[in-house]
Formats: structure tokens, C-alpha cells, sequence
């Protein structure tokens, strides 16, 4: 049986120690959508400078990819923050994100084909911020309550090891951070979608809808 950890209290630990060192430090952070970084971005943006890296092949179709693209960097460019927020977008590789998941394409949403997904979108961003020598990587994801911050977390540390980059331990949904952001999403009228984004996950909230 595995310990849950405290990722909360990791992160509190990381701040407390830049906090004594004075630190900025940067981090590339993983984006799944603006009223998943809201919260994210206010909380982080008080002791890290923070590129928001908009990394999402999974999302169907195009125009809700772009669409959620635009919402980003609309409300990056709003929100006054601390330290300067900048936006990085990855590539819109769809075909990688299939290839993936394949075989696993009739799992329900939280199970395996969800954690290849989390393995993708972390993986590319530990890249992205070796390359461009970010001092740590983290992602939004953690804020939802549908998401896995455990699986999450141990994705986002063994990634790490596995480039030399550290990761930033979160469960953004503690401390108030999901409520927190709906209420900022409601203040910049920010687009919630009523799925995750995939293919899959669209198809079985519109079977859940049809069932009620």
C-alpha cells in the first residue's frame, strides 16, 4: 500500500526555502486550459517567475484548441501579477497524442489512457524547460478535482530525474485552489468546458448527458 504524500506541504517546503535564499526562481508551467491556471498563476506568481507553456495534442477539435489558446493568453495578458507572466505554445501534434493512447482508447476518463496523457504533457515540458533552462517544471493539472495529483507527482519526479530538471511538487486544488479558480474564472468571464478535452472524454460526457 502506497503512502499518500503531502504534495502541498512539499511545495510550502520548496517556497519556505527560496524564500530564505531570496530567490525568483523560474518555472515552465504546463497549462491545460486559463481557469485551470488561474488560481495556479496567482499563487505561484508571488515567488516564481512563471512562462505559462501551452502544451495540450489531446485536445478535439482544432477550433476548441484554439479556442482554448486564445482564452490563455487573454487572460495572462489581463491578470496583473508580481513577476511578469510569458507564454510559450507547443506544438499541436495530435497524431503523437493518439499514438499514445493507443489501445486504450475505451477507458473511462482517470484511468490509464489519463495517465499517458499526464506522462505526454509532462514529458514535453521537463524538455522544453532543459532546453531553455528553466530551474523547474510543474503543471496546472493538479487544481482539478477530476485529476490525479498523486499520479501526477510521481510522473512529474521520475521526469525529473530522468532530465536533470526539478520538478515542482502541487496539489493546486488545496487550500481553497479549485474553488479559488472558478471564482477568478467567473471575475475574467473566462470559457470552462464541460470536458477534459479529448475525443474520449467529449463522447462520454455526451453519453452522460443523454442519460439524464
Amino acid at each position: 500500500m502506497k503512502v499518500k504524500v503531502n504534495y502541498q506541504k512539499k511545495l510550502d517546503d520548496i517556497i519556505e526555502e527560496i524564500l530564505k535564499e531570496n530567490k525568483v526562481p523560474s518555472v515552465l508551467l504546463h497549462s491545460c486550459c486559463a481557469p485551470c491556471s488561474t488560481y495556479v498563476i496567482e499563487y505561484l506568481s508571488n515567488y516564481f517567475k512563471i512562462t505559462v507553456f501551452y502544451y495540450n495534442p489531446n485536445i478535439y477539435p482544432r477550433e476548441e484548441y484554439m479556442k482554448r489558446v486564445e482564452e490563455e493568453k487573454e487572460f495572462i495578458s489581463q491578470f496583473k501579477t508580481r513577476y511578469k507572466v510569458d507564454f510559450i505554445e507547443g506544438d499541436y501534434d495530435t497524431e503523437k497524442y493518439y499514438k499514445c493512447v493507443k489501445g486504450l482508447e475505451n477507458d473511462r476518463e482517470g484511468g490509464e489512457r489519463c495517465f499517458k496523457c499526464y506522462e505526454l504533457r509532462l514529458m514535453e515540458t521537463a524538455l522544453v524547460a532543459k532546453e531553455k533552462k528553466y530551474e523547474y517544471f510543474t503543471t496546472t493539472l493538479s487544481v482539478s478535482p477530476y485529476k490525479n495529483a498523486q499520479k501526477l507527482n510521481e510522473l512529474g519526479e521520475k521526469i525529473g530525474e530522468k532530465y536533470n530538471i526539478k520538478y515542482l511538487y502541487s496539489d493546486f486544488k488545496k487550500k481553497n485552489g479549485y474553488k479559488r479558480s472558478i471564482e477568478l474564472s467567473n471575475i475574467y468571464n473566462l470559457y470552462r468546458q464541460d470536458y477534459c478535452g479529448c475525443i474520449f472524454s467529449q463522447n462520454e460526457r455526451n453519453e452522460e448527458k443523454m442519460s439524464t
